[in-house]
């Protein structure tokens, strides 16, 4: 009897873990766009469709993020799907950074998306969740 609570719990601390981090990658997301959109702002030539590419991608992306943390929020698993191929897909572009070198970028990229692949994975659904 007391194994249950203490397992209610840990998936209950996985679930919050899961939130932070999906809405922390939806925010660097975003800021990536907007950064993104600044660089193209000050550059001396702009090329729109590259450019609307980028941040429609960006926002689609970052909300994206959001609505999965949103749904693990509400203990709800219909944003697991989402959270875990944009973590995979994460998980690919450290690859590229470890290979360009940029160790800095690609070590805290592996640590994020691999805690977040752990707790959107390993939260075990309650019976009647979506």
């Amino acid at each position: 009897m007391s194994a249950e609570p203490k397992k209610h719990l840990s998936n209950n601390l996985r679930r919050k873990i899961a939130t932070a981090l999906l809405n922390f990658e939806g925010a660097v997301v975003l800021a990536l766009g907007t950064f993104l959109i600044y660089k193209a702002i000050t550059a001396d030539s702009v090329e729109i469709a590259p450019l609307l590419g980028v941040v429609i991608f960006a926002l689609i992306g970052g909300f994206g993020l959001i609505a999965a943390a949103y749904s693990f929020k509400r203990e709800r698993n219909f944003g697991r799907a989402p959270a875990v191929l944009a973590n995979l897909i994460a998980l690919g572009v450290a690859k590229y950074q470890f290979d360009g070198g940029l160790w800095f970028v690609a070590i805290p990229l592996v640590i994020v998306a691999a805690m977040t692949l752990y707790c959107t994975l390993t939260i075990i659904p309650a019976a009647g969740d979506k």
